[in-house]
């Protein structure tokens, strides 16, 4: 590598080039074919490229120009992010600590390909965020020798899984050494031996992903194995990922001399990290309980899914062999240590979710919707308490930004708005920005994306009919429509996810002869592009894909329905920024979010979509368009219902608006809903709004609460434990008794007179907090906002205590009320964490 372009390297190793067009953009120029061959990896790219190519490159006075431009945009975002940018320090106080993030795949970019679907994207785009934003953050994961798997759609719809082991030199990773520049190595505790991890890194801007290698020297075969691939194996390979992914990542932090402040633990496939530090805190002196409270306030969870398969559950035998090293190491009965795993619904079998709901304080779902559907699946967590009103947050999603907008996008803000990027949560901002392009402009640039999209999906069909040995002539056939002329635009529909079962990719063809209709009309063509991998183990997936393929080679679907394969990162880019309209079918409640049609609706893609996840949250009316989803008892009828309003919608207004192109040779009224689309869901449903929000309402709070529980050697944190094991013994006797009249009715401006006495059992009154939970009537029946009054309490006699409460009452009309009753403690994260409620 001449010196002129010696820094090539630094730009090849750091996952910056993921989101930064200009440094992919550099890349490609350099040999536009060798860079697709490559993969868009870098560091491939840079080993394969000639010497020839790149001593001509290093005389080129206007290639040296455009790399000194790219050198210098690379240097400028690693000094400006190496410290809190203005939007994240004016919320963090002077102590912030680091806070270290756990997930078992991170989907950052198709060069290192550790991710096998939305929960590894959303991870990526975490890390992508708290980079962009100077955030001090430290991510952990597994290096996967393997990865997920390639797939391969055979003629007759059959899936095939590739599994390829990567070549480490063609990673963005590094193998980190200690102060003797050999390997640097922890040890995690597995029955009967010590598995050996090491550690590579990988740069993502200005912050670290640290990977958990056991393919070492001294680990015998099956220990080297454990994280050679991402979801395989049975439930005995599960438990032992995820022991190192928990137990060996507190420890590689610990051998960095990293110290968190806040522990994110993001599925609960890393909540053994809870019970690792539950170890160190007995070791350093405490007991089991007061550690595990220090150890929970300072823990953030987020659940991802209300699928079953999304959360581990391993038989009570599996969980005992592999816990019980570290219940002896903690000196504690190892079903004491089980008991955190285990729900009454399933008292013989351990729940990493429920051991991550347990052993946390700051929990939350991914949209509002998932918050409500999470809440009444978790409720025995806190079972006395109202669903609506337990511990549990949520978050909704978002996407980053620069990572999914596309190119043609990113240039036309760059050219009329060039500080976009810092004002990606200013809804004024996108609103007057997107709404003032000349409308046939907007169009144009649309069509234009489309077209690069239509381009990149021919080839990889061409690509994938060659390989399945289709002829030729046939190819050119059937793709011909993808190569579209002036005045014959088709309309593009994409449904691009994985084929989980719940996510229903069949059900636009429950009535394919009315969806072949749509598609053939000779005045309005329309194409569906269908995209996705099923888990190689999942055969009803398989099946969907198998349907999908037999239909598009049905007389009426081909060449205008189409399954494309190897649905990966590069994919997703295209087909998210060329979309006309993104389809989404979810059984509802079972989509938790669903971020690629935030991905879409950010390019001006419109969305078609069951209101769940997300656009529960962003549907607008205005900005795409909703499936109400039907509550009926009968599968069969309510898929039939839903089919039946998709293709309603599809067939009366979706298709009539986007070709009422009048004299105008575009659609007005199409385009207003994508400007629409793209000015509500960018500035809302973005990875940078997402982390300042987990900033806020749960990286904050975990701090100062973690810290306020571990001051003077942990005496707050004991305290605590001693308090609750009070409130729980007592918690059986207490009563509640109303000792006033009850009047029927009082005089506007009046107050409310309680007199409530409680059995304490022991409790002091400062023990409880008693609230009246009124609600207004209204005449049609309907139950406006309720308000909660604190009653003060007074000391009684005999072990009780009353509390008195006088509210005026200003606004007439008739009032339901409730009083409760709930322990409370300065120490508690939230008012209803012991989840013990009384109600009169």
């Amino acid at each position: 590598m001449p010196e002129s372009l010696s820094e090539l390297k630094a730009l090849s190793e750091n996952l910056l080039y993921a989101w930064d067009r200009h440094i992919r953009g550099l890349f490609w120029r350099m040999d536009t074919a060798l860079w697709e061959r490559c993969g868009h990896n870098p560091k491939v790219f840079l080993r394969r490229i000639s010497q020839q190519r790149i001593d001509e490159l290093a005389g080129n006075a206007a290639f040296l120009e455009e790399y000194q431009y790219v050198l210098g945009l690379f240097r400028t975002y690693r000094d400006q992010t190496s410290r809190p940018s203005a939007l994240v320090a004016e919320k963090l106080d002077s102590e912030q600590g680091l806070i270290a993030y756990f997930c078992a795949e991170y989907g950052l970019h198709e060069s290192l390909p550790l991710y096998s679907g939305g929960l590894g994207i959303l991870a990526g785009d975490h890390c992508k965020a708290a980079s962009g934003l100077g955030l001090p953050f430290v991510a952990v994961g597994l290096m996967y020798r393997q990865g997920y798997f390639r797939q391969q759609i055979e003629r007759d719809g059959s899936q095939k899984a590739l599994f390829q082991p990567h070549d480490l030199r063609d990673l963005p990773i590094t193998l980190v050494c200690d102060d003797n520049d050999a390997p640097l190595q922890i040890v995690v505790p597995l029955p009967g031996r010590d598995v050996v991890v090491q550690i590579w890194r990988a740069e993502i801007g200005h912050l670290a992903l640290y990977l958990l290698d056991t393919d070492v020297e001294g680990n015998d075969e099956a220990d080297c194995s454990i994280t050679f691939q991402l979801y395989g194996g049975d439930k005995k390979r599960r438990i032992e990922q995820e022991l190192v992914l928990g137990v060996g990542g507190v420890r590689a932090l610990r051998a960095l001399g990293l110290e968190p402040s806040v522990w994110h633990v993001n599925e609960g496939h890393a909540a053994f990290l809870m019970v690792e530090r539950c170890r160190e805190a007995i070791a350093a002196g405490t007991t089991f309980e007061a550690g595990l409270e220090q150890v929970a306030a300072a823990t953030v969870f987020t659940t991802h899914t209300p699928v079953a398969a999304g959360h581990d559950v391993f038989e009570h035998d599996l969980a005992a062999a592999y816990l019980a090293p570290y219940a002896k190491a903690m000196n504690l009965p190892l079903e004491q240590l089980l008991a955190l795993g285990q729900s009454e619904q399933n008292q013989t079998a351990f729940n990493m979710t429920t051991l991550a709901l347990r052993a946390s304080r700051y929990q939350n779902a991914v949209s509002r919707i998932h918050r409500g559907v999470t809440a009444e699946m978790e409720a025995h967590i806190w079972p006395q308490v109202p669903i609506d009103e337990s511990p549990l947050q949520y978050v909704t999603n978002g996407v980053h930004v620069q990572t999914f907008l596309s190119r043609q996008w990113s240039y036309f803000f760059d050219m009329h708005a060039p500080g976009w990027r810092a004002r990606q949560c200013d809804h004024h901002f996108w609103h007057d920005l997107v709404a003032s392009i000349p409308d046939q402009q907007f169009w144009l640039q649309r069509m234009s994306i489309k077209a690069d999209m239509l381009d990149y999906v021919g080839n990889c069909l061409a690509r994938q009919y060659r390989r399945q040995g289709v002829g030729e002539a046939h190819i050119e056939r059937r793709l011909a429509m993808l190569k579209p002329t002036f005045g014959r635009d088709p309309m593009v529909l994409v449904f691009a996810r994985r084929f989980a079962t719940y996510k229903r990719a069949t059900l636009l063809l429950r009535d394919a002869a009315r969806l072949a209709a749509l598609l053939n009309d000779p005045e309005r063509p329309v194409i569906l592009l269908f995209a996705g991998k099923a888990h190689p183990a999942d055969e009803p997936g398989q099946a969907l894909i198998r349907a999908l393929v037999e239909q598009s080679q049905q007389p009426e679907f081909a060449g205008k329905l189409f399954v494309l394969e190897d649905y990966d990162l590069a994919m997703g880019r295209q087909l998210v920024a060329g979309a006309d309209v993104w389809l989404n079918t979810p059984l509802y409640p079972m989509e938790a979010c669903g971020t690629s049609g935030q991905k879409a609706g950010l390019n001006g893609a419109l969305n078609v979509s069951v209101l769940d996840g997300w656009w529960g949250e962003g549907f607008q009316g205005d900005n795409g368009w909703a499936i109400t989803p039907y509550n009926h008892s009968d599968p069969e009828q309510r898929d039939h219902y839903e089919a039946e309003d998709l293709l309603d919608l599809l067939e009366d207004e979706v298709i009539p608006l986007y070709f009422n192109r009048g004299h105008f040779g575009y659609s007005p009224g199409w385009v207003a809903r994508a400007k629409a689309s793209m000015y509500t869901v960018l500035p809302h449903f973005n990875a940078q709004r997402m982390l300042l929000n987990y900033i806020e309402n749960l990286y904050i709070p975990a701090t100062r609460h973690g810290r306020r529980l571990a001051r003077d050697n942990g005496k707050p944190a004991a305290e605590l434990v001693a308090w609750k094991q009070r409130v729980a013994d007592a918690w059986p006797g207490v009563t509640l008794s109303r000792s006033n009249g009850r009047p029927e009715q009082i005089d506007s401006g009046e107050p409310l007179e309680l007199h409530i006495e409680v059995q304490l059992q022991g409790l002091s009154a400062e023990d409880l907090r008693l609230e009246c939970v009124m609600t207004r009537v209204r005449d049609d029946g309907e139950t406006e906002a309720g308000i909660c009054c604190l009653l003060a309490p007074e000391n009684g006699e005999n072990g009780t205590a009353i509390y008195r409460l006088a509210e005026p009452i200003e606004v007439p009309g008739r009032y339901e009320y409730q009083v409760r009753a709930y322990p409370h403690h300065p120490m508690l994260a939230h008012p209803f964490e012991t989840g013990l409620m009384r109600w009169l």
